[in-house]
């Protein structure tokens, strides 16, 4: 059966850059053109010319929707990532329900919509819209963390397509936590989330209900517990469902640890998207989310009982690991292209974490410079600079090729809304100069001062005397009898 839905895109996605990759053990996918003349077509193969000729039996106990895409008829065997098992066992997959077929097109289409930052983050997209397809037999539901450092990076154009795309979409703009936390289930919605700092950032306000959520429910078994109903018994909600959230900026720890993360940028003048609109883009869209569906939806009970072997480890392999049960799911070039971006993904957030991690200490070196020079209102790019530099317990004078410089230093405050200005010293004259002021609040939120400690009452230190020699021991005795009594004998001299 042809699909006339996309009519263009499995021309793109079968003949343009997105090549075959041999996988090891199985050869090149049986998809791609260079092995039509290992194989002739016949006229019962119906509209699949690449499907090899011989006769195929009948399956009249097999239902309709039960194709094969490479997951075997026996639960125990382990289903191979390649589709040389269907050829082999005679299998009429039907193409609206081929699992190579079906994310391709979806890669495709989400190629044409908005410009992703690498090939790879376009992959992790695809399957990550395809696990939402099978979120009952997952144990981890990941996070997608759409950011960037500015608005207009194509980060709400991406909630639009996850939008028509996903299974069961729930925008959650003005949705309070109480209504999420009922629609939640054994199947439950894919929670989109745009503009994620009125969430986490300092506009949050009484949000906390909402964050612990989205924090709980990237593993399954983690209620939530609230008094509800008339009796006011304790309940447990379920928060178990995937999400994607959009925000400017990076989002808490406790998400991005738990996200496959898209970083976000402007488009550059030769990168073209086509435009977005309903009447046509709506209807492309969720063809190919009901193709999904289809072919997932019998596949549950398989993808449950997958362990796929991960490129990585603990928490990442948790996040990562329902994208590649769908590219295993899939076959073809799919379980190798899944796993490079896993690997290409999570390294690149390491770097990411080490920048953080070097950002966090040039705020606390430049505090300590401020300090050092009495907390005047500005410093001198040059004398800050020079400052940091000279720090020999400091990475900065061996920071990039020659050290720091004034272009590494605007560049590594940039993303705390901090830069250079000219301001005017005391001597009139005007140089470039970081204002004191601008630091203020990145200093509060990523390296506050330690609160200090109470001192308790053994550590307590008695008032000093202003002058003179510390007072003799008494002698004598001490008064005896009630307070308030007559006085006990006077201290001798």
């Amino acid at each position: 059966m042809e699909d006339t839905s996309s009519p263009t895109l499995s021309t793109a996605s079968a003949a343009g850059g997105w090549p075959p990759v041999a996988v090891p053990g199985q050869g090149i996918p049986w998809r791609g053109p260079d092995r039509a003349n290992v194989r002739s077509t016949s006229s019962g193969t119906g509209d699949r010319p690449d499907r090899a000729a011989g006769p195929v039996g009948p399956e009249p106990d097999r239902p309709a929707t039960e194709t094969r895409t490479g997951v075997p008829d026996n639960p125990d065997q382990e289903p191979g990532p390649g589709t040389g098992d269907r050829e082999r066992a005679g299998l009429k997959a039907d193409r609206d329900q081929d699992g190579t077929v079906v994310l391709d097109e979806l890669r495709a289409a989400i190629g044409r919509y908005v410009v992703l930052p690498s090939e790879e983050a376009l992959t992790a997209v695809t399957l990550w819209v395809a696990a939402s397809h099978i979120q009952p037999a997952l144990q981890h539901a990941p996070r997608l963390a759409v950011v960037g450092p500015t608005k207009g990076c194509g980060k709400s154009r991406v909630l639009d397509v996850l939008h028509e795309t996903v299974s069961r979409p729930m925008m959650t703009v003005n949705t309070s936590p109480a209504v999420i936390f009922r629609i939640i289930g054994e199947d439950p919605p894919t929670l989109l989330v745009d503009e994620a700092d009125t969430i986490f950032g300092p506009k949050a306000g009484d949000k906390e209900d909402l964050r612990g959520l989205l924090n709980a429910g990237h593993q399954r078994n983690r209620p939530a517990w609230r008094i509800s109903g008339p009796e006011h018994k304790p309940t447990a909600f379920p928060t178990f469902a995937m999400a994607a959230l959009a925000g400017i900026g990076d989002l808490p720890d406790t998400i991005m640890d738990r996200a496959v993360v898209l970083r976000m940028q402007k488009r550059k003048p030769g990168e073209k998207v086509a435009p977005f609109r309903s009447r046509h883009s709506v209807p492309e869209l969720n063809a190919l989310r009901d193709r999904l569906a289809a072919w997932l939806t019998p596949l549950r009970e398989a993808a449950h009982r997958l362990v796929p072997p991960m490129p990585v480890e603990d928490r990442a392999a948790d996040t990562w690991e329902p994208l590649v049960i769908v590219a295993d799911l899939a076959g073809g070039h799919w379980p190798a292209h899944a796993r490079a971006a896993c690997l290409a993904m999570t390294r690149n957030e390491v770097v990411q974490d080490e920048q953080t991690t070097l950002k966090t200490r040039l705020l606390r070196d430049i505090r300590r410079v401020f300090e050092q020079q009495g907390d005047k209102e500005a410093l001198r790019s040059h004398d800050l600079l020079a400052a940091l530099v000279q720090d020999a317990e400091a990475p900065w004078a061996e920071y990039g090729t020659k050290g720091l410089n004034a272009y590494h230093l605007a560049n590594l405050l940039r993303d705390f809304g901090i830069s250079p200005a000219n301001h005017r010293f005391e001597n009139g004259r005007q140089a470039k100069a970081y204002a004191r002021n601008q630091f203020l609040d990145a200093w509060a939120r990523y390296c506050p001062d330690p609160a200090p400690p109470v001192p308790t009452a053994e550590e307590a230190v008695p008032a000093r005397r202003a002058s003179g020699k510390p007072p003799a021991p008494p002698s004598g005795t001490l008064p005896i009898g009630p307070p308030g009594g007559p006085a006990g004998p006077r201290l001798t001299r």
